[in-house]
């Protein structure tokens, strides 16, 4: 046995067939829902891996999930993985051009696609020739792309298992970014995958040492645990966190979509201990709706509730630990490329900056030499051991992204980061987002820290906007909060002035309806900058 996701998950499997593993509540209100065991889910699985298999998909050939969350997204990954079909992530939200990009760079030979899609598969479909097999998801309204049903290719396939042996070499892709640019493919082996984005069988705790380790701590232990990631699976940390709750032998828990009323209906009806989100984007409507209609909610089985891809604020963590105070707030940092890197400190926040206790993998290092950085000097976050092959067909940002140092390879991150005296990295930013106002560098997390401090302002973002005096100046695009009188400029910049350095207070603000994100709740700061230059014009 070796490193390999699926003959981890069919060894859980083996010990813990009549547990629970996966709950999927549909639409919001409509009370429909699904519950699979852990038997349940490997033999539906099964079916669509050998569906693949006799379709003539080979391995490692590419399939797309181009799907809300379900059922049919984890049965498909595990289908493919069982395979040895390379599953590839396809953002719901691309529109024509970008899903032509993805489905030509990623040279996808399948696609299984919700039937509300219809309509952008089929406009990008003649561009993708290499695109020869569709399963669809749910009934088409009206005459979409030829494409099987997706019950029918399940029906089609045997539930045994029966596949050619696997191994830790096996490819698992995640596209990453598209809001500074066209997406990007992180090949992992799978070996590298379990370790770095799954913590090898144990997040918190010791890695397993053998493959077969995995099974015996699950057969050790009990159930008990539910995790609950809310945002879309199509978001690497989401799947990924799905794939913790199976290493654990656990059952995991998927909405449809995310509704913060019934995110909270699930946490008390299914006990859910460990919730993941995407920043304030995703905890601050829940804590409104703690505050109104679902007042009284019982959250105290929740645990933990953890947070990568955007910062929680210090406002919202304390809001929220006043109104669930049993629950662990985790601010962690980690990427596509790199898994998990680490997580904040509790003293982290406006001010002081976004402070992460990193693993010992993990580096601040001189971006031209690739040697760390001295304490206090502004460097880029770097990993090394279990990381990437690279880009898919991207052999010009592989060669700029991931390096050999040491006999060991290292993979070069776009966050600028500084560390102190004690390891504690301090990360200011992605480097690509920095602002270059009068010779000084801003990024725009910081001043976004200190924004939402500001008790009327709901979310904001900040970008730099063109200045013929400092050459860029700071702009910061606000939501305030409902019911609340938008503030002034001044008002913005004297909150501001005790949090931050002068040259990091807002030169600029304009008033937003609703901030723009991606459905996981990241930053969109291509719209912010558009917004924020309109607004200066």
């Amino acid at each position: 046995m070796e490193y390999n996701l699926a003959d981890l998950f069919e060894s859980v499997v083996d010990v813990a067939a009549d547990r629970e593993a996966l709950v999927y509540v549909d639409h919001p209100g409509t009370g429909a829902e699904r519950r699979l065991t852990y038997a349940e889910l490997d033999a539906a699985a099964n079916r669509i891996g050998h569906h693949l298999i006799d379709s003539g998909i080979k391995p490692g050939e590419h399939l797309g999930l181009h799907l809300y969350n379900g059922v049919e997204y984890l049965q498909t990954v595990l289908g493919c993985l069982k395979a040895r079909v390379v599953p590839v992530n396809v953002n719901y939200r691309y529109v024509e051009e970008e899903l032509v990009y993805l489905y030509r760079d990623a040279d996808l030979v399948a696609l299984v696609f919700d039937a509300e899609f219809d309509d952008r598969v089929a406009a990008a479909l003649p561009q993708a020739p290499r695109l020869r097999h569709l399963v669809r998801v749910g009934e088409s309204a009206e005459a979409g792309p030829e494409a099987l049903a997706f019950t029918e290719a399940e029906a089609a396939g045997s539930p045994g298992r029966g596949f050619p042996a696997r191994a830790a070499d096996d490819q698992f892709i995640i596209y990453t970014g598209g809001t500074t640019g066209m997406p990007k493919g992180v090949m992992w082996r799978q070996e590298d995958l379990f370790f770095a984005g799954l913590g090898g069988g144990a997040p918190t705790g010791e890695p397993v040492k053998r493959p077969e380790e995995l099974a015996e701590r699950v057969a050790a232990g009990g159930s008990g645990i539910t995790f609950f990631p809310t945002p879309p699976l199509m978001h690497g940390t989401s799947t990924l966190t799905s794939f913790i709750g199976f290493n654990f032998g656990q059952r995991v828990v998927i909405h449809r979509k995310f509704v913060p009323e019934e995110v909270l209906r699930t946490i008390e009806k299914e006990k859910v201990t460990s919730m993941s989100l995407v920043g304030d984007a995703m905890l601050r409507p829940l804590v409104d709706a703690l505050n109104g209609p679902m007042k009284g909610t019982d959250c105290s089985a929740l645990f933990s509730v953890s947070s990568s891809g955007a910062i929680l604020s210090e406002t919202v963590r304390r809001q929220f630990g006043e109104l669930v105070p049993n629950a662990m707030l985790l601010n962690n940092f980690g990427s596509s490329e790199s898994g998990f890197n680490g997580t904040a400190t509790d003293d982290s926040g406006a001010g002081s900056g976004f402070r992460v206790r990193v693993n010992s993998r993990t580096q601040v290092v001189d971006p031209a030499t690739h040697e760390p950085v001295a304490v206090g000097e502004i460097g880029r976050v770097a990993q090394s051991g279990h990381v990437p092959l690279g880009y898919y067909n991207d052999p010009v940002k592989t060669a700029e992204t991931f390096f050999e140092k040491d006999g060991r390879r290292w993979v070069l991150l776009g966050d600028m980061a500084t560390v102190d005296e004690d390891g504690v990295v301090t990360v200011l930013g992605r480097g690509s987002q920095c602002i270059n106002t009068g010779g000084e560098k801003v990024y725009p997390e910081e001043v976004e820290q200190a924004l939402k401090s500001h008790p009327d302002v709901y979310d904001a973002l900040v970008a730099g906007v063109p200045d013929a005096t400092w050459g860029n100046h700071v702009a910061a695009v606000v939501q305030v909060r409902a019911g609340a009188e938008p503030p002034s400029l001044t008002d913005i910049q004297t909150h501001c002035r005790s949090r931050l350095a002068g040259y990091k207070v807002p030169r600029q603000l304009v008033i937003a309806e609703a901030i723009q994100r991606s459905p996981s709740g990241k930053a969109d700061y291509r719209w912010a900058r558009e917004v924020a230059v309109a607004a200066d014009r």
